[in-house]
Order: C-alpha cells, then structure tokens, then sequence
C-alpha cells in the first residue's frame, strides 16, 4: 500500500508531504484546485512519461518519493531479478526531472530504468481513470478478468509453456520444409561440387608445402652447385678450411705447454672446428638430396594449378576455407538424404504437442466458463441496485484457432433495458454505464488480485443521490481487500472514506500553490457540509454531514456485529 507520498517543485506543489491510510482514503477538493496534479505526480513514480512542463517555473528540478508497504505481495523475486535492494517489504520510489528535460527514476536509492520501475508500479498501483473505462470493451481485459475470476494461473501457465512449444516446433518444421525444398533445387549442383572438392583430396596447409618444394625443384641445378662449392670450400683435398683450420689448432695446442695463455683460444679453436664440421656434413647431405626429378616437378605443377583453379572457382584464398566450404556442401547433402526423416520426426512431435495445447485449452476453457457464470451472476446483482434495474449480462464463447491466450474468443454482452437485446458492451453501453459497469467488475476481482492499491479518479461522474451511494458502498467494500483512494465530488462517496483528504489552493506572494491536508472530523463535517450545500455553509448542511457520516459509522459497526 502507499504509505508516503512526498512532492516538491511538480506543476503548482512548493512542498508537499502526505501520509496514507489502509481501508478507504477520499480526496476533495473544488475544481481547478490541483487533485489531477497530484494524480499527475503518482503517475511520474509509477513511469509514466515525464515533460520539462512539470517543474515548477523558476525551479531547477522536480522531486516525487512515494513509500509503499510491499511486505505481504510477494515482490521479493522482481528485486532479485533487478538486483535491487529487498529492505523489509518497505520500497521507495523516486522519480526527479530537471528543467532541462532530463529524467531519473530510482528504487530503494537505485537507478533503474523507467522499464523497471513501470513493470514494479504496476504491480503495486492501479489508476483508475474515465479513459481506463475504455479496457472494459478490450478483449484482452475481458479475458484476464474471467481468468482471475477462475483461478486458472497453473493451467495457464502450463497452458503457454506448451503453447511457446508448439510454435517452436511450427517454425522449426516450416523451416526445415523451406531449407529442404531449396536444397533440393540446388542438389545437383550442391552434388557436383561438393564431389569436385572431395576428389581433390585436400589437405591442410598443401598449397604452402606444394608451393615451397615446387621453388626448389625450380632451382634444383643452381641450388646443387652452390651447395658443392661450399662443400668444397670446407672439406675439399685441396687445402680445404677445416684442415688448414685443424692444422693451426694444432700449433695452438702444442703452444699450451709452453705457454698457457693460449689454452683457451685454443679451446675455442676446435670448438668452431667442430661446428663446421657438422655444418659441412648437413651440407654434404643437402647437396646429395637434391636432384632436379622432371615427373616430380610436373605433378606438383598440375597439382598446383588443380589447387588454384578450385580457389580462383570459388573466390577463396586457402586451403582451409576449400575444406569449410567442402563440409557445408556435405553438411547441405546429408539434409537432403536425411530430411525425410527429419521432417517426420519434427511433425510427430507437433502433433503430439498440438495434442497437449488442445488438451490444456479444453481445460482453460472449462474453467473460463465455470467462472463466467460467477461473473454474470454476481455482476448484474452489483449493477442492478446502480440505476440500471433491467441489467442483462452474459460472456459469449466463440472457439478461434488456439493462440497464447487460449482457443477462444471473448466478449461481454451487455443490455440496460427491457426491450433491448444483448450487445458487445462497448457498443451498446453509455459513458457512465460503462463506468459502473468497470466499478463492479473491479470490485469483484478486488480479492482475487494481489494488487496493494485502486486509485479512482473521479469514477462516480454523472451520477448521484443513491446511485452515489451505492458506488461509495462498493469501494468501501473494495477497501477490505486493498488500499482504495477515491478522488471524488460527491458527498455520498466520500462519507464513506475512512480518511478525508482536502487538495486547496493558496495565493503566496509570488504564485499561487496547490496543497493537499488530511481533514480532521470537524474538518471533515465541514468540507462534507459544503459538498452539500455549495459555497454557502448553512446549519442544516451540517446537521446533514454529521448524520451522513453517523448513518455510516452505524452500519460499519453493525457489520462487524
């Protein structure tokens, strides 16, 4: 429930904090004098879109916190999946706009997106408007609320799990059909050339290795001389390096015994004819290899060029990307040869969860029509003491191809008088029959709902006398289930609040202000007494008020008797 509701620098609000009571809250005031403001400001918290027009002129921002009690509404898990601070059911809102148009919105002193604050507003605020009357014509609305009525929320929620499967395994069927008839135009040619690639035999990383033995038969004659000539150089009979290198490491180390000095150029000297050593044996090896072989050098020509052929055909650049593109096409072919039994085993299983959705829609249904009967019955006997004593009320069925809400289609039929036969409700029914209509409907599902708080807003227009009274009875009665606030002009409704709220305007030196004040008793008998008798407070309109409100204080008690 809203516990707190605090405004400062909103359209005509300096300063504004307000506390909240459970049961039924009234607010009055005279026309112009600021209720749809501060109905403006709850919406800011609850998401609504917000416009640089509602800072206060000469302000820099805009601040609205409401304070809601959150404990008995099971909401801990929308924290848990926004990662936002569950403090002992007790959830504070904030929404602040600057004259710049900038907008920040925060839960529990976190930001949040405007998404994440609506989808949490939702779940703890109804504003209920004239226009809202409009939903009592929507399908959808009509709908929910024979669902809510029933009960239905297990069967419905298996009911759209199995009903998401379903579409799935649709798409996933229509997608293999379409993916099936296109290959299949193609699989000749799919065929053809993934079986070019496959008798290509290819390997990872040929075309470098191919390219470098290719550079090198090429080469073979001069790569064979070279390799000689050093050979030669290194270990040739004639004064080749490593003897005259090994006869001066000779001297070397015969100059040891005499003079030490030397050991270890010495040293060093067979070490580097060591190395020479094997380098003019890997030479010596080398050169050997290498012969110019004509047959060789023709196949790894052709192969080459079988190589490049097949990557200039595809527009590739390697190897690698031949053999990617070798297992799509296979890939490609094995759908073809298997999509018979693909596609057989993808519509077995949609009928069997076709079976299942039709299964849990009869199921939905059964419940749908179980509670419409409760909806028709107790709805007319709501309506009928509200000015329209001739009220006739059904739900028609009418079967569609099942979807996410069901396999059936729902309307509200609805007549007023004797002589009239039933109509869709939105076509049929007045502004304000529409208005009492949705008051009861509202009312019947007010304890079936986990919805902390009802706004109305000015709900009971165009009506009065008992009519007024028996509307101030129904939110009264809402009242026991939830918080109900009641913006109202009629005394008969606001008699029954249990607190009275007074929004006033108030001339200040510089500008005029809006104000909102929680009435005493004596206030209250006041502010009824006016309601009443109009700018002029006389003592039989307070004779009146006070026994208004005794009338009602007397049939409270002896409910609870």
């Amino acid at each position: 429930m809203l516990q707190k509701l605090y405004i400062r620098n909103y359209a005509l609000i300096d300063s504004l904090e307000i506390d909240f009571h459970k049961g039924l809250s009234v607010i009055t005031g005279e026309t112009g004098a600021g209720k749809s403001i501060i109905l403006g400001a709850i919406g800011l918290i609850l998401g609504q879109r917000a416009e640089t027009k509602f800072v206060k002129s000469g302000a820099l921002r805009c601040l609205i916190e409401g304070t809601f009690d959150i404990s008995a509404y099971g909401l801990q898990p929308f924290f848990d999946e926004n990662d936002l601070d569950y403090d002992d059911g007790v959830c504070l809102m904030r929404r602040e706009l600057t004259e710049t148009g900038k907008s920040r919105a925060f839960i529990n002193d976190t930001p949040v997106t405007l998404t994440q604050m609506k989808e949490l507003g939702g779940r703890l605020l109804d504003i209920h408007s004239q226009h809202q009357n409009l939903l009592l014509g929507d399908n959808r609305f009509q709908l929910n609320v024979l669902d809510v009525l029933s009960g239905d929320e297990a069967v419905l929620s298996e009911y759209k799990i199995a009903f998401a499967e379903y579409k799935r395994l649709s798409r996933q069927l229509e997608m293999l059909k379409e993916q099936t008839s296109k290959f299949r135009q193609e699989e000749d040619y799919i065929r053809f050339q993934y079986q070019q690639l496959q008798d290509a035999s290819l390997q990872e990383d040929e075309l470098e290795s191919l390219e470098e033995e290719l550079h090198t038969l090429t080469h073979a004659e001069d790569i064979k001389i070279s390799l000689l000539s050093v050979r030669e150089a290194l270990i040739g009979e004639d004064r080749g390096l490593l003897n005259v290198l090994k006869e001066s490491a000779d001297k070397l180390s015969a100059l040891t015994r005499i003079y030490p000095k030397i050991t270890e150029l010495a040293e060093r000297m067979q070490s580097d004819i060591i190395d020479l050593k094997d380098i003019a044996t890997e030479v010596d090896n080398a050169q050997e290899r290498i012969t110019f072989d004509s047959e060789r050098s023709a196949y790894v020509q052709e192969r080459l060029d079988t190589l490049y052929g097949l990557l200039q055909k595809h527009r590739l650049n390697t190897v690698t990307e031949l053999l990617d593109l070798q297992r799509q096409w296979g890939e490609r072919l094995s759908l073809i040869d298997d999509s018979d039994n693909r596609i057989g085993e993808c519509e077995k299983a949609l009928s069997q969860q076709r079976k299942k959705v039709e299964t849990l829609a009869e199921q939905l249904s059964a419940l749908r029509r179980e509670a419409s009967l409760e909806l028709q019955s107790k709805l007319t006997e709501l309506v009928r003491p509200l000015g329209m004593p001739n009220i006739r009320f059904e739900v028609s069925f009418m079967p569609k191809p099942f979807d996410e809400s069901g396999a059936e289609y729902i309307q509200f039929m609805f007549s007023a008088n004797k002589n009239q036969s039933l109509q869709p409700v939105a076509e049929i029914a007045s502004g304000g029959e529409i208005s009492r209509l949705m008051l009861c409907v509202k009312a019947l599902i007010a304890g079936r709902v986990a919805l902390p708080t009802i706004i109305f807003d000015e709900i009971d227009t165009g009506v009065s006398g008992e009519m007024a009274d028996k509307m101030g009875d129904i939110m009264r009665g809402m009242s026991q289930y939830m918080q109900v606030i009641a913006i109202t002009h009629l005394p008969q409704v606001t008699v029954k609040g249990n607190t009275h709220y007074k929004v006033y305007k108030e001339d200040n030196d510089e500008s005029t202000v809006t104000n909102i004040v929680e009435l005493s008793e004596n206030q209250r008998i006041e502010e009824i007494a006016r309601m009443l008798s109009g700018s002029e407070m006389t003592a039989a309109a307070l004779d009146n008020a006070r026994a208004l409100l005794k009338n009602v204080y007397q049939k409270t008690k002896d409910g609870k008797k």
